[in-house]
């Protein structure tokens, strides 16, 4: 059975780019665990004669028409929207933290 150690969920904190404090990786350990380990047991059942499905609703998604009205915005003018820095006619943003 999968069991995730500390290093591992720092890992996964760090790959979802959050700060987890000692106390956050000793309680979310036992919940990815569990997590993990339903998974696992899902892989047991037998879905050899299911035919796949997407969703089982038999909703469609409907989308509006895209319509151009010819208002044309200039790469500067969208520039100047943003709060960061702009350098060398890029925004600036800050760098992630790992």
């Amino acid at each position: 059975m999968v069991s995730l150690d500390p290093a591992a969920v720092r890992h996964i904190g760090k790959l979802a780019r959050l700060r987890l404090t000692d106390e956050e990786v000793e309680k979310f350990a036992p919940e990815l665990t569990s997590i993990l380990q339903y998974i696992d047991k899902l892989s047991e059942v037998n879905t050899d004669n299911v035919e796949p499905t997407s969703q089982v609703t038999g909703l469609n998604n409907v989308f509006r028409e895209d319509i151009l009205r010819g208002e044309e915005t200039s790469p500067d003018a969208l520039l100047q929207t943003s709060p960061l820095p702009i350098i060398d006619h890029q925004i600036a943003s800050p760098p992630a933290h790992g």
